[in-house]
């Protein structure tokens, strides 16, 4: 089975890499600027707002699934045109997709939000995620789309960077406590999405960590793992930075728990480790 996944280089198409070439897949990796460090993968740059080159690769490789990881924050044309141009290409060749959105695209409210819920974004990278799957349903309405939050693991991921910025007093980083996500392993996720491929689940699903937390209370949680002093963590409130963003946005992942064999750890288990 030939596997491609559009954005390898990055931090959970890595993962996906990595646990795709251990189960014996061929995989095809795609980056934009340098190809990632997984080995046993045909690296292929790629430009995903280049709507011909995205068909012109798919058709050569003719993957039986493919996995659309890439995403830019405040860049529409990679989070919305892009998506839409590997939905189409995927579903020309009759491929598997599984697209990666995110829980950016909702409002905020007190309330998990459930699976099928529309989009209500508040602010463009939210805007331009809930137009990737737009775009992704009419080109490949059998697609599966999961809907994820903040992704963790180590040193590699810029939420746990970000963390470390906000601990170490950086310029200007600060993390909200009053802003709720709903953090995600790396390795669970790539596990979750890689079942997926496997299976007919067509629709959006929640795929987050079990434990609800603010990003001031993540900063924390890095601060123990990596034996920082949490009373050094830099904070703010979404009203104090000025900056419209959904506040409290929990995602109900009891969906995919159902469904899935991959157990979605919560980031206090995690960081425990």
């Amino acid at each position: 089975m030939t596997l491609l996944i559009v954005g390898a280089s990055g931090y959970l198409g890595g993962e996906l890499c990595r646990q795709a070439v251990t189960a014996g897949l061929r995989v095809v990796g795609t980056y934009h600027r340098a190809p990632g460090a997984v080995g046993g993968v045909d690296w292929q740059r790629l430009d995903i707002n280049d709507r011909a080159a995205v068909r012109a690769l798919v058709t050569r490789v003719r993957p039986a699934a493919v996995i659309g990881t890439a995403a830019v924050y405040g860049q529409w044309a990679v989070c919305a045109d892009g998506a839409g141009h590997v939905a189409a290409a995927a579903a020309e060749v009759g491929a598997r997709l599984v697209h990666l959105s995110s829980d950016a695209l909702h409002g905020g409210r007190p309330e998990p939000y459930a699976d099928d819920e529309p989009p209500t974004p508040v602010y463009p990278y939210g805007a331009a995620k809930a137009a990737g799957e737009t775009a992704v349903r009419l080109a490949a309405p059998q697609a599966a789309l999961v809907r994820t939050s903040l992704i963790v693991g180590d040193e590699r991921s810029k939420q746990i960077r970000l963390c470390l910025d906000a601990l170490s007093g950086a310029a200007g980083v600060r993390l909200f406590t009053d802003e709720f996500r709903c953090p995600v392993d790396v390795r669970d996720l790539a596990s979750a999405v890689l079942e997926l491929v496997d299976s007919d689940y067509a629709g959006v699903l929640n795929v987050a960590g079990a434990d609800p937390v603010s990003r001031a209370e993540l900063g924390r949680l890095v601060a123990l793992r990596y034996g920082l002093d949490p009373a050094k963590l830099a904070v703010t409130t979404i009203a104090a930075a000025g900056q419209p963003r959904p506040a409290d946005v929990r995602l109900d992942s009891s969906r995919a728990a159902a469904l899935l064999k991959t157990r979605l750890r919560g980031v206090r288990e995690l960081l425990a480790a």
